[in-house]
């Protein structure tokens, strides 16, 4: 083992220990798969990241994600901490208007917007869930077939069963049979759109259950956002630029900023703050 240096951030919120944590190992040479998924274990948190140097001339850096269940090919909450804290610890991008984070599903663009970052959400795939398996997971929900507006497994890495249901309320209520969810082997998203809000408050509210991979319910979640993003405006449920909330039922404030630009391509931000900074014996 050696030290190795580390921080803690939290994402998708400016306000300390109100957002989603990321444990960040700086410098993840020679750390083996093993190792990195035992780590990821014991942080117990719903990602752990490790940097590395590019494998192409690219990038600026590689990153590795890690649930405590298994490795990730891109996630959103562990794109913009990890960023933002290799920038914090002297990163210097090649390019003058992008930072190109290398990971599993290729190269990922990430954008500073003054203190905030946002990522390019990557490539998605779409398809209607059968009605069968809709009704097993809106029943392990708890929802009544009424609730449920639309339906759709995205996949940007990830795969989020999506659900968009009728009222915020309907989703800050849900109380998921968990363990029916993991036997599902689904993991589940669920959304609804705020109507006649006030300038700078939510316009969507988000949840996310993650049972398959060991995460009751994950506090914010970039990937998921990134995907119902370009679901929702595609499909004209939501405006080209929003703001979402999740983690309200985990005593968090996450909010992320979603935007469509004019070419098409959706741009997912938020704020990130350093909680811990040190090292780790690794």
């Amino acid at each position: 083992m050696q030290q190795r240096n580390f921080k803690q951030v939290d994402v998708f919120t400016a306000t300390p220990y109100r957002g989603n944590p990321l444990a960040v190992v700086l410098d993840g040479s020679g750390v083996s798969d093993e190792e990195m998924q035992h780590f990821a274990r014991w942080t117990n948190l719903s990602e752990t990241t490790f940097l590395l140097p590019p494998g192409s001339d690219t990038a600026d850096y590689r990153v590795r994600i890690f649930t405590p269940g298994g490795e990730l090919p891109f996630a959103g909450h562990p794109t913009l901490g990890s960023c933002h804290a290799w920038l914090e610890a002297g990163g210097k991008p090649r390019g003058r208007d992008f930072i190109a984070q290398e990971c599993k599903v290729g190269l990922v663009k990430i954008r500073r917007d003054n203190a905030r970052l946002a990522f390019a959400a990557p490539p998605l795939k779409r398809s209607a869930p059968s009605p069968a398996v809709l009704a097993q997971v809106a029943a392990a929900l708890g929802l009544k077939a009424s609730q449920v507006i639309a339906a759709q497994t995205l996949d940007n890495g990830p795969a989020w069963l999506t659900l968009l249901v009728d009222s915020p309320q309907t989703v800050l209520k849900l109380s998921p049979n968990h363990l029916e969810l993991k036997n599902l082997g689904h993991k589940v998203g669920v959304a609804a759109a705020y109507s006649g809000h006030e300038r700078g408050t939510p316009d969507l509210e988000v949840r996310a259950f993650a049972a398959p991979i060991g995460i009751t319910e994950d506090p914010v979640t970039g990937s998921l956002n990134a995907s119902l993003a370009e679901w929702l405006i595609a499909e004209g449920h939501m405006p080209a630029r929003y703001l979402a909330a999740q983690g309200t039922c985990l005593d968090r404030a996450g909010r992320v900023s979603i935007e469509r630009d004019d070419s098409g391509q959706v741009w997912v931000g938020g704020a990130s703050v350093t909680c811990i900074s040190g090292s780790v014996a690794l």
